[in-house]
């Protein structure tokens, strides 16, 4: 049989928690402040270190490219899945189902390039710091900056047009709170061991190497960071690598549990929960992790929110 003729699936049904009616109306509520300040934080950073010349150094700009993917990021989630939790079930199209997992693998694999290479650099900037103006000049920073993009349009391609080109069916429920790829792929009707292949070594590539490398770069950083001489130095130092490594290995774990097996034996429940992890957690944690902890951070929003007032008094 053709391809074509089985492929009689034209939208899906997104269930989400509707096994739990009542969580879910919970869950909507706290969902929806989440997403709010997610896009509240991330969007003052962006402005901040857009405006603000003094930030427009290797550091802030990626940290200013990491609020551009998470408000992306959750944008492409949350909205959907908000209307997921307010109805006992979501029907989205094929089209539109294709267009959501592109959009998550796209953002989710540049968001795990930036984070290596905004590793590299504080380990570049700490333990080499007379060399570190050559090592991260601004052709090296527009190169990374690149590649992290370009990297996150390929395996978004890839893969989700991998996924779309198995046939579908029937049944057309996903168990899940949006299209990302697992929940999809159990809807195949066809042998997906090839692609499963793929998604484990694309995720050694993709979300494992990167992590490794992290935490490499902090080994050497704590290193460095034990031998300076002040203790209030060496604590704040500590506090900043801690607060780093967690939200890393939070965004990095549950991806990786997630993408290593595609049709791994975790509960419909338990997909839930690490999906939630690194497409909700992660973006609202980055804001208050890397930036607005961040001394520099403060005294440019406190300028220019002086500089505000200074020009509509009230």
């Amino acid at each position: 049989m053709k391809r074509q003729n089985q492929s009689s699936v034209a939208e899906f049904i997104i269930l989400g928690f509707s096994n739990f009616p009542e969580l879910q109306e919970r869950l909507f509520g706290v969902f929806l402040v989440v997403y709010l300040v997610t896009l509240l934080g991330n969007v003052i950073i962006i402005v901040i270190i857009s405006l603000e010349q003094s930030l427009h150094v290797p550091m802030y700009l990626f940290l200013q490219n990491l609020s551009v993917v998470d408000v992306s990021f959750s944008t492409v989630i949350m909205p959907e899945m908000l209307v997921v939790l307010s109805t006992e079930k979501t029907l989205i199209s094929f089209i539109s189902c294709f267009a959501q997992m592109y959009f998550i693998l796209f953002f989710g694999g540049t968001e795990c390039f930036l984070l290596g290479e905004m590793a590299y650099d504080r380990f570049a900037a700490i333990c080499h710091p007379l060399n570190y103006p050559m090592i991260m000049n601004r052709r090296v920073f527009m190169k990374l900056i690149m590649f992290s993009w370009v990297s996150g349009i390929m395996v978004a391609t890839v893969q989700t047009t991998w996924v779309f080109s198995f046939p579908f069916c029937g049944p057309n429920e996903i168990n899940h709170l949006f299209c990302e790829t697992p929940p999809v792929l159990e809807l195949a009707c066809a042998d997906t061991f090839l692609f499963e292949i793929y998604a484990f070594m694309g995720t050694i590539l993709i979300v494992m190497v990167p992590f490794v490398l992290i935490l490499l770069s902090y080994i050497r950083i704590l290193f460095a960071i034990l031998k300076m001489p002040s203790a209030t130095g060496r604590q704040k130092a500590f506090s900043t690598c801690a607060s780093h490594l967690t939200s890393v290995t939070l965004f990095y774990g549950t991806a990786n549990m997630t993408y290593l097996q595609p049709k791994s034996g975790y509960s419909p429940e338990t997909k839930n929960l690490m999906s939630l992890s690194y497409s909700l957690l992660t973006p609202l944690l980055n804001p208050l992790i890397y930036s607005l902890r961040n001394s520099e951070m403060k005294k440019a929003l406190m300028k220019l929110w002086l500089r505000k007032v200074d020009l509509h008094p009230f």
